[in-house]
This record gives structure tokens, sequence and C-alpha cells, in this order.
């Protein structure tokens, strides 16, 4: 937790901003609730929701507060333990002091939250809530409102606010996520030294997972670690390493204050790039460099992501796999048979940071529309960029053989694209690199102390 006063700073700037919105009425806000695994006393590991996280503080199940937008009154509700719960968990803080940690006022039994809004309902007030990410929550919403498709009623001037806070971090938040790079690097350092023809993948990633462990949280996501780079999220890790293959290693670590890091890197398995692969690695190499160069406040991540799909075109047309003018193929979306997602995402509590809001009110300005074109119209953050904010740089290239076979047989971008020469790319893989930006006044900064090893010649001396 941070101290008490940022939290009863960010619900207060919470409410300002709703009464500028013109909005009257209360705010609920609903933390997590534990979630059994096969019974009820075996439950998956908890996670707070990260809007509960960032306005309330309090790290444990079953609590709500209610903001009162008009008053300014907030009320935590929760329930004390009972000697049933001390016998198993031993004495615990009240709830009334639980409440003085994060600056609220008033607390209540986590029964009486029914009541309360059923008279906030009868005064004929609004009722301002976000969409909920967890199953359980939504039915909790179903009960407390009496209505079958509570998105409906979702909050839209309530959510928004939520982002705009959201997305620009503050200072003690960036130390957080700082840390967390710090063990990023950490974990993917031990995978690195690892990498050896004849392991399994799955060792590799219990050596990763079992850093996050020690000395965070856990993983901030399912690691990805595959030798088939081509698929986007493989989240297998059965087969055993194979010289001459590249191996993407797409992982990160959520620290204990529940802050992402998301670092990928691409590695030789035999510690040397064959000269086939180090083309098509450095090109990538190049547009994640370039992609960093270009931001700076006031470009939007749509620019940025555009003229690295040019960079990137233009090193594919020098080995001859594409051909054309470079703004024609980039209007064309030439570049998404090669990277079908986008250049990046916000980063925060979340590794896909707030996209449980809707990922076009967090990534998009209310002046941009989302594409429709392969790997543009998967780009999460296109916004006009501010400091504060935390993306990714993650542009990668991939040969997907039933991708390649699906254009060619429509006749897709033909004019653009030698298929012919890319059917010697069928068992390529694919490569990706990331690293974790803050937008700075004048520009950005890499987070974390230290950066992974990224250039092929420090990779290979790296893993030599």
């Amino acid at each position: 937790m941070f101290a008490k006063e940022i939290y009863v700073r960010r619900r207060q700037t919470l409410l300002a901003r709703m009464r500028e919105a013109g909005e009257s009425g209360v705010i609920l806000l609903i933390g997590n609730a534990e979630a059994p695994a096969q019974y009820k006393d075996n439950c998956y590991k908890f996670r707070q929701d990260s809007t509960w996280l960032y306005y309330m503080g309090l790290d444990e199940p079953m609590m709500a507060a209610v903001l009162d937008i008009d008053s300014g009154a907030e009320t935590l509700f929760a329930d004390d333990v009972e000697i049933g719960d001390i016998i198993w968990m031993g004495p615990q803080p009240s709830i009334a002091s639980k409440a003085e940690w994060v600056g609220v006022a008033a607390s209540a039994p986590y029964g009486e939250l029914e009541n309360a809004l059923s008279a906030a309902h009868k005064a004929g007030r609004k009722l301002h809530y976000i969409n909920p990410s967890r199953y359980f929550n939504k039915l909790r919403l179903m009960e407390l409102t009496r209505r079958a498709r509570v998105e409906r009623y979702v909050s839209v001037p309530l959510t928004e606010a939520i982002i705009s806070m959201r997305l620009v971090k503050e200072d003690c938040e960036i130390a957080e996520i700082d840390a967390a790079c710090a063990l990023g690097y950490e974990m993917h350092t031990v995978a690195r030294n690892a990498v050896r023809p004849g392991i399994i993948e799955q060792d590799i990633v219990g050596l990763m997972e079992g850093v996050t462990l020690a000395k965070g949280w856990g993983v901030s996501f399912p690691t990805i670690l595959t030798q088939h780079g081509e698929t986007l999220h493989n989240h297998l890790h059965d087969k055993v390493i194979e010289p001459g293959k590249l191996l993407v290693i797409d992982a990160g670590a959520e620290s204990n204050a529940h802050y992402a890091s998301d670092f990928t890197r691409t590695l030789p398995t035999g510690g040397k790039f064959t000269p086939k692969q180090r083309d098509i690695y450095q090109i990538v190499c190049d547009c994640n460099e370039y992609a960093f160069s270009l931001t700076r406040p006031g470009i939007t991540y749509r620019e940025v992501h555009l003229a690295t799909a040019r960079k990137m075109l233009e090193g594919l047309s020098a080995l001859g796999l594409v051909h054309g003018d470079l703004d024609d193929m980039v209007r064309e979306g030439v570049a998404g048979l090669f990277q079908p997602h986008g250049l990046g995402h916000n980063m925060g509590l979340d590794v896909h940071d707030m996209e449980d809001l809707g990922e076009n009110l967090v990534g998009y300005d209310k002046d941009q529309k989302r594409a429709k074109q392969l790997g543009l119209g998967s780009l999460r953050m296109a916004r006009r960029l501010v400091p504060g904010h935390v993306i990714t740089d993650e542009p990668g290239i991939y040969f997907i053989p039933a991708l390649i076979d699906k254009w060619q047989a429509e006749g897709t971008n033909k004019a653009f694209v030698n298929f012919d020469r890319l059917k010697a790319y069928y068992d390529f893989g694919g490569i990706r690199l990331e690293d974790d930006v803050l937008v700075t006044p004048d520009g950005a900064r890499r987070l974390g102390p230290q950066r992974l090893p990224i250039q092929p010649d420090d990779v290979e001396a790296a893993m030599a």
C-alpha cells in the first residue's frame, strides 16, 4: 500500500471529475472475492481488482465502497472476523481500522451494502459503477441493482474519469513499475542462462516463475516461452529445446504492490543466430529502437505504429520479401502479414492496463477511430502521448504459413508480397522484442534499472 494521503487524494480527484462532468449520485466500487479452485476452502491465488487497489488500496477479498459524489461521504463495507475465522487466520485488524488506513471515515458490515444502495435508489439518486471484470462481481451487481444485464448500465462518465486518472502514472507508481521491471529483468536473465539444447521448455519457465514468486507476487500474465514464435500466444511448454531454433520469451513479473512488467526477447537456442535469423532479427531490433526514438509527448502511438511498420517493410524489401512503394504498402496494410498485432499497449496495475474497462475507451482518444486492417486493427494503444503514460514497445516479425497461404489464395496485396520467396520461411517461426517505456516531458525512457541485451551481438555474448 501507498501512504493514506495518496488514496484520499485519488478519491477526491475522482469525485471532483464526476462533478465537473455534471454527474451526481453515488459511486459503487467492488473488490474481488476469492474463487474456489475445486471446493470452497481451496481457492485460486487471490488477486484484487485493480481499480479497487488504485482507489482503496486494501488487498483483501469481499470489500466494497460507496462514494457520494454530492456530499463527498465515503463508506467501506466489509466484515470483521469472528472466532471461527480467528482459529484459522489469527486475530485481524478491525474493518474500522482498515478504513482509517486509507482515510475512509465510515465503515459498515458487508451485508449493509444492499440497504445503502436501496436507500440511494429510493431517493432517486443515480448509481455509477464500472464494467465488472470478474464474474462474481457481475453476479453481485445483478443482485444489488436488480438488473439482468448490468453491463448495459455501466457509467461511461465514471469509466472515463477512472481511465483519465490511471493512464497517467504517479511517481509512486512509476517506482513500483521500475521495481517490477527489475524483477522482470532477473527472470529473463535466469531464462537466458538456462537455454541449451536438450532441456525442456517447462524447466526454463519454472526457473523464471520461481524468481517472481520468491521476490514478488508472481507473473503478470501466463508466460509465453516457445520455439514456435509464429503462434503469438503460445503457452505450451512441453517441447525439448532444439539447436538452430529461435526461442521467443514473452514474460513479466508482478510486484507485491501488483504493478506489472512485460518484456520479450528472442534467443537463438544454440547461442548463435544463423545468417537468415540475424537478418530478420536485425530488422525487428531496428524497429524497436526506431519506435522508441519517436516516442514523446504530442505524437500519437498510432503514428509511431505506422512509422515503425514502414521501417519494417523497408527491411523486408531489402531482403526481397516485399516490393513496391513503402507508403503504398503501409496504406494497404502489407505489414499486417508479418506483424498482425499492434506495436504496444498500456501497462500499470494490469499488464494490459484497464482493458477490462473497454479497450477503445482506454487506448483511443475521442477523435480517433479504430482501424479494421490486420495489425493496425489490433493496436491497443493509439492515443496522443502525454508524460506519465507507460506503454510497451514490441514490434515483431512472424512467418505464419496459414496466413501467408490465405493471402496468396485470395490475392491479398499480391502486387507487393513475394509469396514465392516466403516459402523458404515457413519453418522460421517468429521474432518479437519488447521493452516497457515511460513517456517523459522531453521524450521517453525505458523502465527498469537495466535493459536486457537486445542487439544480436550482445545477445550472443550474453548467451556465451
